[in-house]
């Protein structure tokens, strides 16, 4: 997935948080959801939920907060960039 922060000072920060980065599709799967049962509720086409789990596009900030609501998961930890290891 592409980077969404882009903020390199605040990720030690959120590091120390605890707070580890996780993957549109790892907090869907992790709700027990399918990528119909988001495009349903979020009203967002099948094919806009599965652009953004393979980081070919990226959910504005609204849609953010709701996927970040939906899952039960914290925005941030949703905006964390891909660690490499």
């Amino acid at each position: 997935m592409a980077r969404l922060c882009s903020g390199a000072s605040l990720v030690p920060a959120l590091e120390r948080k605890g707070m580890e980065k996780i993957t549109l599709k790892a907090a869907r799967v992790n709700k027990g959801l399918t990528q119909k049962d988001v495009a349903e509720i979020g009203k967002i086409g099948l094919s806009t939920i599965g652009a953004w789990e393979r980081g070919q596009a990226e959910p504005d900030h609204l849609q953010l907060l709701g996927l970040a609501s939906l899952y039960g998961v914290d925005v941030d930890a949703l905006l964390l960039p891909e660690v490499e290891t």
